[in-house]
């Protein structure tokens, strides 16, 4: 199967625009790219915000890395890395989750921060909406025209519902 990350960032960059993209485990290549550089290598700058929300802690601590020479050189435009390690407490246990992000920018760690949680914002008010509520991800679809509504007719529910035009 192609890669279509790569061919996504070379039509973003191409468009003249920027790019942070996750990496997760379906670019395990990159992904291992990434997790040595930040083994190996000092980050060019850190931001550390802590957030007491909703019965729990959480610390997140960004770092941003700007030496990309241990990547593939076929990622088009990318100038950082960011990696994002979030401790926390929740229900009274603790947590470590660790996310990596590449992008076209070079920023400070703090505006990366900021940009990253405004698009969790967006996928915990309407992705996960649809992906548990709706059950998109989960869904039978085999014919296009089917896919298209099953996705699109709940969204367009939700939307409705919480602007309150029905």
């Amino acid at each position: 199967m192609p890669c279509t990350a790569k061919k996504t960032t070379k039509l973003i960059i191409e468009g003249g625009n920027d790019y942070v993209i996750t990496v997760k485990g379906n670019q395990p290549r990159l992904l291992t790219q990434l997790k040595t550089i930040a083994e190996v290598q000092k980050p060019c700058e850190r931001f550390v915000d802590i957030e007491k929300n909703r019965g729990r802690t959480t610390c997140r601590l960004v770092s941003v890395f700007a030496d990309l020479g241990g990547i593939d050189s076929d990622w088009l435009g990318a100038k950082s890395f960011i990696q994002v390690e979030r401790i926390g407490i929740r229900s009274g246990k603790q947590y470590l989750q660790t996310n990596y992000y590449i992008s076209s920018l070079v920023s400070k760690a703090m505006t990366f921060a900021e940009k990253i949680r405004q698009h969790w914002g967006i996928e915990n008010r309407l992705h996960w909406v649809k992906d548990v509520i709706a059950g998109v991800d989960t869904a039978p679809f085999t014919n296009h025209n089917a896919a298209t509504t099953g996705v699109y007719y709940p969204q367009y529910c939700h939307q409705s519902c919480s602007q309150g035009w029905l």
